[in-house]
């Protein structure tokens, strides 16, 4: 046996699963000759009961074997791989083949019949099954029964039932004790909204300055977040913001008197990262504001980025955690073409011990204050060891913490950091945008790296404002979301993604007025009311979401096929057996991928996937407008991005 999965492809790490999750296991193994060989998966759960699960080869001739399971419990599973002669598949082979032709008739009835015997002294088989063989094995040697009589014992589709749950193994081969670390269902599954909270509440006053918003005015906006159906509310860093080079409106150097500073320029003589901003409140406040998420069915998650402002007590205190240039001053950071003069990032070589005890007690505070989830700013530019040593090291101490990774970098580190312990990742999906992109980058999501790393799909952030939402216009929103929420089980959305804001800062991809460097003063209720938000959109998807366990699964996405190059077509299938409401659920998700354009073309579908054979025709009914269509595998589509660019359509169980 070779190529074990699920498995990490790199280093001595654990892959990992959530709870509810439907892993696939997957071996390689074959033997010498033409015997027919069984492979089978012993699991242990974390509370330690014990399951046999059979595979079932692959059809595609390379020895793969595969069952799925659905994980339900957190903690770490074991599991093991064990092959063996499958000696009743061999035997109906070549009786099936011999009897058939003639060949050896007597000989095959005879084998036959030793081997039910065999079978029925087995302990532990049930006494109906073990009169059934016998039976069987007095019928192959009946002389009166001639060798078509004998080809119906042989095919007998219960014998072969029997077989399959107890079978009779030769020459069993076990394979390497492997682990398997599920997670709780936050960790997988769950959609993000992002807000500032000094946004939420703040008004402008008669002088023209602007008045931060509170924990407690933004606790007002909670209600609303829950209606659209979001179950994790993310906040930008909420410390005392630095002083020192301070920057202005759109990243500007001469920040004025009025302006709050980005947030993660943290510290200052207010404090540093185990504090609140006071203009947010207290730490009081900020408890009661988790309370109020908690009571509206959300979790709160916070930044967790570690850098420092110039006047950041840690600069004082502990110079050597920075990087000190030959002209004596302290490096700020960098990311070409933009400069961070407002932030110092702490170098982790100087003072390895010192700074992983101050990490450790900043996130020990935090989830003493209620928090369960830490989105991680710029992880990639901080060692892989800490990070493996940080997560292992919070998770054994509170196992429901959850780590984001927002690193926008090269594949090889983003996988490592998943691969070192991050539950989530943020992806490249905001750049992947056509029908072509799209198909590559959703395959290698949910069946390269679905091992080990999980996406959070986030269709903006404060940094991120894409060509294609640009100059999308409002389909291109609606199109961006509906991928988004249905593709991935985790997905994200910066607020202002509903009012359609769009206006970027001239020569970058970000929003002009960027919320890092100021306060957004946003009418929610009135845009609603004017019929200018997506947030009834938005409240659907997440409904849709909630409503369909196969897309709480990251790993049953399969691209189908358009006639279109513009059209993208993808189905996410969870089979009965697997599901919680033990029923088929199916969705087939059909997206004009361009934003200017009405487009009409044929859809093809394997419908194999989710046991409807080609020909047969199926019910669906659009999960966004409640239209109903009959289809088959070809089916006409026309798509208007201007009305309805997206079908996520749902197969209706036939009665």
């Amino acid at each position: 046996m070779a190529q074990p999965f699920p498995a990490v492809p790199w280093g001595d790490y654990r892959p990992t699963g959530y709870e509810g999750e439907v892993v696939p296991f997957r071996v390689t193994a074959f033997r010498e000759g033409h015997d027919r060989i069984g492979v089978q998966l012993r699991l242990f759960s974390p509370s330690g009961d014990e399951s046999l699960h059979r595979l079932a080869p692959l059809e595609d001739g390379f020895d793969r074997w595969q069952t799925q399971v659905a994980l339900l419990e957190q903690g770490v599973w074991r599991f093991r791989f064990e092959s063996f002669g499958d000696d009743f598949a061999t035997w109906h082979h070549a009786a099936s083949v011999k009897i058939a032709a003639g060949v050896d008739a007597a000989l095959m009835r005879e084998l036959g019949a030793l081997l039910f015997e065999r079978a029925g002294a087995e302990k532990g088989r049930p006494a109906a099954e073990r009169k059934a063989l016998a039976v069987a094995a007095a019928s192959l040697r009946d002389a009166d029964l001639d060798d078509d009589g004998a080809l119906t014992v042989v095919d007998d589709p219960s014998l072969a039932a029997y077989f399959r749950q107890r079978p009779v193994m030769s020459l069993v081969t076990l394979g390497a004790d492997l682990e398997l670390l599920v997670e709780r269902e936050r960790a997988g599954v769950g959609a993000w909204y992002e807000f500032f909270p000094r946004s939420e509440g703040a008004r402008r006053l008669k002088d023209g300055t602007i008045k931060s918003g509170t924990f407690r005015t933004a606790a007002r906006r909670l209600p609303a977040v829950a209606q659209m159906g979001f179950d994790v509310v993310y906040l930008p860093p909420i410390h005392p913001i630095g002083t020192l080079n301070r920057k202005g409106p759109n990243n500007t150097l001469d920040a004025g008197p009025g302006d709050p500073g980005s947030p993660w320029a943290i510290g200052s003589a207010a404090g540093g990262h185990d504090a609140v901003h006071p203009d947010l409140g207290t730490l009081a406040d900020f408890r009661a504001f988790v309370r109020a998420a908690r009571g509206e069915g959300l979790e709160i998650a916070l930044d967790l980025a570690l850098q420092a402002a110039p006047d950041h007590p840690w600069v004082a205190e502990h110079p050597e955690w920075f990087t000190t240039l030959p002209d004596g001053s302290i490096a700020y950071a960098e990311n070409p073409p933009k400069k961070y003069q407002d932030i110092y990032p702490v170098n982790f070589d100087n003072d390895p011990v010192g700074i992983r005890a101050e990490v450790l007690r900043v996130v020990r505070h935090w989830i003493s204050q209620g928090v369960r989830i830490f989105r991680v700013d710029n992880p990639h530019t901080k060692p892989l060891q800490f990070w493996e040593w940080l997560i292992r090291t919070v998770t054994d101490e509170t196992p429901d913490v959850v780590f984001l990774a927002e690193a926008f970098t090269r594949p090889a580190p983003m996988q490592s950091l998943a691969a070192a312990g991050f539950q989530q990742s943020y992806t490249y999906f905001t750049w992947r945008n056509t029908k072509a992109e799209l198909e590559e980058f959703l395959t290698g999501l949910s069946h390269s790296t679905d091992a080990f790393l999980r996406p959070n799909l986030f269709v903006n952030t404060p940094d991120i404002l894409t060509e294609y939402l640009q100059f999308g216009g409002r389909p291109a929103y609606r199109i961006r979301a509906a991928i988004a929420a249905t593709a991935a089980p985790t997905y994200g959305v910066y607020a202002g993604y509903e009012l359609y804001e769009n206006v970027a800062r001239p020569g970058s991809e970000e929003n002009i007025d960027n919320e890092k460097y100021e306060y957004k003063l946003r009418d929610w209720a009135g845009a609603i009311e004017r019929g200018d938000s997506l947030a009834p959109y938005l409240a659907k998807l997440n409904a849709i979401r909630s409503a369909h366990p196969a897309l709480r699964q990251l790993r049953n996405l399969s691209v189908h096929w358009s006639d279109d190059d513009a059209i993208l077509v993808y189905v996410k299938h969870l089979d009965a057996a697997l599901s919680p409401d033990g029923r088929n659920d199916t969705v087939i998700v059909v997206v004009n991928t361009d934003p200017h354009s009405v487009r009409q073309t044929m859809v093809h579908l394997d419908t194999r996937v989710w046991g409807v054979e080609p020909g047969t025709p199926y019910e669906v009914e659009d999960l966004v407008t409640g239209a109903r269509w009959t289809w088959a595998e070809h089916n006409y589509v026309m798509l208007d991005a201007f009305t309805e660019p997206v079908h996520i359509l749902h197969v209706k169980e036939s009665r």
